[in-house]
């Protein structure tokens, strides 16, 4: 069901969903930006989630749009780092003058975004992130996935209910792999569980055989571990070759932490993911494979296909692009919006509050339910 992704160029990105805005009217379109991880650590899922950034905006458009006028979706690539995350925020607002912004998909880079969208006044949809942070951006941003908190606690007594008492657990050391260290440290712990030790690990290095020596030196139970897709091959392949994938891994967002694995080195790992499809989602999931001729290669484009129709759904009922109108807007549709990924509802502070998940393994090279 999911594995890894070729490359795809900005580019052919852009050309492709520029094909479909060309040929929905003359009208001069209806802009909103989205800014995604196309190069760099996360580039699989970048190249995923503007798959659901492509449907969503053709499904739009074939039934008239926003306004009146065709949707275009200004897709730019954050490189996977804070800095140039930022500098695509910055241009969306000040050249292209968008009223909404989705993005990113590490906290380390969504933060930042959303705090300087926030300060703009203009509107941030968070498709992926989970960093508790985000909960104090303040008003204008919208996450449509659920935190740390909830994910983390999931995690924990999951991996309680499989008789694993002492962990070990290795993240990124930035927002989202500290909130993860911290946050299933506290449950794991609440649960009657043991964590042995923890890294955060620095992120970009061409080798995690110290920081997984080390980890192994506590003779745990089960390896927790989240990781980014290209970082999560180095560690998958070193542990194997430190012969400790004998004991048993345990993926938070599994397939995150798997998409460019060896399929011997990620064999057997249990895992939780993001619920990737909900009742109202198969559809969807039918134009996902006839467009692209094969299944879900991760579990997050249905985050930005939600997102983007969310979006869309909400300047249609503002009748503006005004971005405290498209705000008003949201608040009201998050009261229960029926999306792929399952029914959208927010809490006081714009935070998705209703968000499944799953219970995964790898079978075969292949992410399976269990």
């Amino acid at each position: 069901m999911i594995s890894s992704i070729k490359k795809i160029s900005f580019t052919l990105a852009m050309t492709l969903l520029c094909g479909t805005y060309v040929s929905s009217a003359q009208a001069e379109p209806v802009s909103i930006g989205a800014v995604i991880p196309l190069s760099g650590a996360s580039a699989t899922i970048g190249a995923d989630q503007l798959r659901g950034i492509e449907i969503a905006t053709e499904e739009v458009n074939a039934k008239g749009g926003v306004l009146g006028q065709p949707l275009k979706v200004i897709v730019e690539d954050s490189g996977g780092r804070p800095p140039s995350a930022l500098d695509a925020a910055r241009k969306l607002v000040t050249v292209n003058n968008v009223p909404l912004v989705i993005g990113e998909y590490s906290s380390g880079n969504t933060l930042p975004i959303g705090q300087y969208l926030v300060q703009q006044k203009r509107i941030h949809l968070n498709p992926a992130s989970t960093s508790g942070l985000l909960r104090d951006l303040g008003e204008g941003h919208f996450s449509l996935v659920g935190l740390d908190h909830v994910t983390t606690k999931f995690a924990a007594d999951d991996i309680m209910a499989q008789g694993w008492r002492k962990a070990v657990i290795i993240a990124p050391n930035n927002a989202f792999g500290q909130g993860v260290i911290e946050q299933f440290t506290k449950h794991f712990k609440a649960a009657g569980g043991q964590v042995l030790a923890s890294i955060a690990y620095p992120e970009g290095q061409t080798t995690y055989r110290r920081e997984l020596q080390q980890l192994a030196q506590a003779k745990p139970d089960v390896f927790v571990y989240s990781a980014y897709s290209r970082e999560g091959a180095v560690i998958n392949r070193e542990a194997s070759e430190l012969g400790l994938n004998e004991t048993p891994w345990y993926g938070y967002l599994l397939s995150m932490s798997t998409a460019d694995s060896d399929p011997k080195t990620k064999q057997g790992q249990y895992g939780l993911e993001v619920n990737y499809i909900g009742p109202n989602g198969g559809a969807y999931q039918d134009a996902y494979k006839k467009k692209y001729g094969e299944d879900f290669r991760t579990t997050w484009n249905g985050y930005t296909y939600d997102a983007v129709k969310i979006a869309a759904a909400a300047i249609n009922k503002a009748g503006s692009t005004d971005p405290a109108a498209i705000g008003a807007a949201l608040k009201e549709l998050g009261k229960g919006y029926e999306g792929a990924t399952g029914q959208i509802t927010f809490d006081a502070n714009r935070m998705r509050d209703s968000q499944p998940y799953l219970k995964m393994k790898v079978d075969n090279g292949k992410l399976v339910l269990r």
